[in-house]
């Protein structure tokens, strides 16, 4: 097996996704602190800008979640 496949083969592993899970949100930790620096110099396009990308944030861990799920479903020794 290539270095390439054993790659790809861990981004869809459990671990995986744990490690995505927790690098997306180590990036909501930008998210509020763009917020309140948007807050703080009322700067409305920062602020936007902040909303969208939490909300991209949200987006991406319910999709995260969703394939932990579909992992553990797929699980033989947790049925």
């Amino acid at each position: 097996m290539s270095t390439l496949q054993k790659a790809k083969g861990f981004r869809k592993s459990k671990a995986g996704t744990y490690l995505s899970l927790g690098t997306t949100l180590f990036g909501a930790v930008n998210v509020v602190k763009q917020v309140r620096k948007a807050r703080g110099e009322d700067d409305a396009l920062l602020l936007v800008d902040a909303v969208v990308s939490a909300a991209a944030i949200a987006t991406g861990v319910a999709l995260l979640v969703r394939e932990l799920r579909r992992i553990g479903d797929d699980d033989v020794l947790l049925g």
